[in-house]
């Protein structure tokens, strides 16, 4: 869960602070505020892609952090992303790769962004909705894994059978990439520990001067902190003769005094080592300029310059080997199709059997969503033996079929689906295939794209019950969903000093219905108007408080009023 949230210089928003709490939380506010930013803030803190337009026009760095409530403890994350598109990334101070922060966020938060739905209308994806909804991360990588291990093989058993006039513009064209990269020679993450390194070297003065100083205080001073405590143990020894309470504190003093020294020689050590040469500032920049232009040359990141060498070593070796390895390399081949042809088959199995059960579910959750009598098909079709259509997400070609009206045969979802269909679609299907656990995030904005009346208020109450199970952030321009918020707040921008600048608001109980009319009615708000807004958050209060009543009703007890009572 997501505890506290401070941007500063991301896009439109200068500095921006966010305290937020369990349940549904809706932001509001007029189109271009800065909405979007939080979702990208947070898609950011969890590994997302980092890139200069981000960053606020004429600053030089952009950060975000956060606290995570995560398994009862905080977790402190931060991203930093400089003008010129570089990105560090720490989790608890310390600096962390963009791999450890997707893998940190991805038990944590779920983001549904802006036009995702889109992704609805491509059936490649739709396998992808399908393994998150069966829940079967291993079997998936285990396919990948098949793939790639055949592609490898396979390519290796390709470049033996190319001409000899092929293999030799070959084998020069991947010589030649080979020394470029060798002559380098890069390794992984030397970046994100020579970007650590500049930022030492670059405040090299002022850590001789901090360190020295401390150790002065501590050790070396003529009011040292350690020299000083032999008064405190000798006072204290005579405390505890006459109170036990103070003998434990007393048996600590040999390891505190240890420790102390130990900080204390670490201090004159780190101050005594420490390189301020600006020869050596100057060849760490020299080294990520390099690696920076490999990057753009080979990347994007450093991790993919090192695995091409590989690749193109292994290549290489290829493209010279003799006709007896050709037999063993497809010998080879053959066998790691084989492997990738009975896992892909048990992923497609598994894929069978959880589309049948997602259909099942997504009919009854879309019924729930003002689309009652809509039918689900998700059907799944195995090419095992066609190598042109295997990928690493298997062999399976997989597209959901939909039939939104009575009397109408299933059609590809893609052909026959509205925007406001494809909205409330995505948002059962999230809702689904989102593992119940306890402080989970799941962000959404706009997910009101396309809908309205009815339906809006069907999306609002699925929102509202997501509230109960997780923490829930939503951006929305509808007041049908911004009134089932158990916590609003209003995204607000307005021009100081010739820039914008944008502000959050956590509205009350007044200020929502003021709030609510300006979107019921745009500018022009007449008591009618805030009369509704008023009746509106009134009916979703009286709502959630039935719902809450029926949750905690004990298991057999029946509502009065029902049928049966």
């Amino acid at each position: 869960m997501v505890r506290f949230l401070a941007i500063r210089n991301l896009a439109v928003i200068d500095h921006l602070e966010i305290e937020l709490a369990p349940g549904l939380t809706v932001l509001t506010g007029e189109t271009g505020a800065g909405k979007s930013m939080l979702v990208e803030a947070i898609d950011l803190l969890t590994g997302g892609r980092a890139s200069a337009d981000l960053v606020r026009t004429g600053e030089d760095t952009a950060t975000i952090q956060a606290i995570f409530d995560h398994q009862g403890h905080e977790r402190l994350v931060r991203r930093e992303i400089s003008a010129q598109g570089r990105s560090r990334a720490f989790l608890d101070d310390a600096l962390a790769t963009t791999t450890a922060l997707r893998d940190f966020g991805r038990g944590l938060v779920d983001l549904h962004g802006q036009h995702e739905h889109q992704s609805l209308l491509d059936p490649v994806e739709h396998a992808g909705l399908v393994d998150a909804y069966a829940d079967h991360p291993a079997l998936v990588d285990a396919v990948a894994t098949a793939y790639e291990t055949w592609r490898t093989a396979a390519s290796a058993l390709e470049r033996t059978r190319l001409s000899a006039k092929e293999k030799a513009a070959r084998i020069e064209w991947v010589t030649f990439q080979l020394q470029d990269l060798d002559r380098i020679a890069p390794k992984a993450g030397e970046d994100e520990a020579l970007l650590a390194e500049r930022q030492v070297l670059a405040n090299a003065d002022r850590l001789t001067r901090l360190t020295t100083e401390a150790f002065g205080l501590l050790y070396d001073g003529e009011a040292a902190a350690l020299s000083s405590l032999s008064g405190v143990w000798k006072r204290l020894s005579d405390l505890a003769a006459l109170d036990v309470r103070f003998a434990p504190y007393l048996e600590q003093r040999d390891e505190l005094r240890s420790r102390l020294e130990d900080l204390a020689f670490m201090l004159r050590d780190y101050a005594r080592d420490l390189d301020a040469s600006p020869d050596r500032l100057q060849q760490v920049e020299d080294r990520l300029a390099v690696l920076e232009r490999l990057k753009q040359k080979h990347g994007p990141s450093l991790d993919e310059v090192v695995a091409k060498h590989g690749a193109l070593q292994a290549e290489l070796d290829a493209l010279k080997a003799s006709d007896e390895t050709a037999v063993l390399l497809e010998q080879k081949a053959e066998e790691a199709a084989g492997r990738f042809r009975t896992t892909a088959g048990k992923l497609s199995g598994a894929r069978k059997t959880a589309g049948q059960k997602l259909a099942k579910a997504l009919e009854q959750s879309l019924a729930e969503l003002a689309m009652p009598t809509s039918r689900v098909e998700i059907r799944v079709d195995c090419f095992p033996d066609d190598q042109s259509r295997w990928t690493t997400a298997g062999c399976d070609a997989l597209e959901f079929y939909l039939s939104p009206n009575p009397g109408e045969d299933v059609r590809p979802l893609a052909r026959i689906a509205s925007g406001g269909e494809l909205s409330r679609i995505m948002l059962a299907i999230k809702t689904l295939a989102t593992p119940d656990e306890e402080g989970r995030t799941l962000v959404f904005d706009e997910v009101d794209a396309g809908i309205g009346g009815a339906a809006a208020d069907a999306v609002g109450a699925k929102l509202q019950e997501l509230g109960r199970r997780f923490q829930v952030v939503c951006i929305t321009h509808l007041p049908q969903i911004a009134a089932r918020g158990d916590h609003h707040l209003h995204i607000a921008k307005q021009v100081k000093g010739g820039r914008t600048v944008t502000s959050v608001t956590r509205l009350k109980a007044e200020e929502r219905e003021v709030e609510l009319a300006r979107m019921i009615a745009g500018d022009h708000v007449s008591p009618q108007v805030l009369a509704s807004a008023r009746e509106l958050l009134q009916a979703r209060s009286e709502s959630e408080s039935r719902a809450k009543g029926e949750s905690e009703r004990p298991t057999g007890t029946k509502a009065k009023g029902k049928r049966g009572a």
